[in-house]
């Protein structure tokens, strides 16, 4: 892999000074992709400390085990969901863990396998499976979803204000041909230009492409179950460092640690508590952490990202 096809890890300082790697601590890296955290915490935990990472993606995890090489006998892969991460704690026995890292955007292999449908420019059948084994794809959504279902998940996964209109131009135009990626990227344009006049300021296929790959890959599920695993698994004093790219994940995190950092979520019209809930974290970061001007302009993927971290308290 050369210097230029190593994908770019968001916020690596940041999530570094708050997991604070150690010498001979085991960590997780619930989201390998390119191997940027991975790589950065095996540099810390040396010389016995290892990292078990995930990833659904195989090829992935193939590229990544190049990059990561040096340190294979201490990195333990798993080509599976991050929503797995208790069992597989379990299955190999994986103690003296004293971190997890997270970074929830689909990696730069992804896009640049145009074929895989990640990227607004991708030609033919609109995949966007991270796992191709799954049956699932945005083509079938595309092709043979009710309008309504299609508008829904449009709206409740990519706030796409044009979620209806998108889902009737779709449904109209597959009566004639199959929506690939290239008509959908159209019927889209199309919509903006019959609603709005002047340019969108984002791509206007971003929400819907979004849309489409939290729809594939059941995303808000699986990370709502990491999310209550990684809490559960996570010893005390240990982090969770999180990165979301979206506004509803980043809700989603937001509003679990608020849950989790309370000892009491019965609700306020109760006049006394019932619920026996107790606080298992605190909240490190208050507000999310952003990239400054200079990591946008190294890495212009990095714009949207916000880090929250955890510590287990109970």
């Amino acid at each position: 892999m050369t210097q230029q096809d190593k994908h770019i890890p968001v916020l690596l300082a940041e999530v570094l000074s708050y997991i604070e790697p150690q010498a001979n601590k085991n960590y997780i890296d619930a989201t390998l992709g390119g191997g940027g955290y991975t790589e950065a915490l095996l540099k810390k935990n040396a010389p016995l400390g290892k990292v078990m990472c995930f990833d659904l993606d195989s090829d992935a995890i193939l590229l990544a085990q190049k990059r990561l090489s040096l340190w294979q006998d201490r990195v333990i892969y798993i080509n599976d969901n991050f929503s797995t991460i208790k069992s597989k704690i379990d299955e190999y026995k994986f103690d003296k863990i004293g971190g997890i890292v997270c970074d929830l955007g689909y990696s730069f292999l992804q896009i640049k396998d145009r074929s895989r449908g990640f990227s607004f420019e991708s030609q033919g059948e609109l995949d966007l499976r991270y796992n191709k084994q799954t049956s699932l794809t945005g083509h079938e959504i595309v092709n043979t979803w009710q309008e309504n279902d299609i508008a829904r998940i449009l709206k409740d996964y990519g706030e796409e204000p044009l979620a209806r209109k998108i889902a009737k131009l779709i449904v109209s135009e597959r009566k004639k041909t199959k929506i690939t990626s290239q008509i959908l990227r159209e019927l889209i344009i199309k919509a903006y230009r019959q609603r709005w006049s002047t340019p969108s300021r984002i791509n206007p296929a971003t929400r819907t492409w979004q849309a489409l790959r939290i729809a594939v890959n059941d995303e808000f599920y699986h990370l709502k179950i990491f999310l209550q695993q990684a809490i559960a698994v996570l010893p005390k004093t240990s982090r969770l460092a999180i990165v979301s790219f979206h506004s509803l994940e980043d809700k989603i995190i937001k509003d679990y640690f608020k849950q989790e950092a309370k000892d009491c979520i019965c609700p306020k019209e109760l006049s006394k508590c019932i619920c026996q809930h107790r606080a298992q974290i605190k909240i490190i970061t208050k507000k999310p952490i952003i990239p400054t001007a200079q990591e946008i302009q190294r890495n212009p993927r990095s714009r949207s990202a916000k880090l929250r971290v955890i510590e287990k308290i109970n």
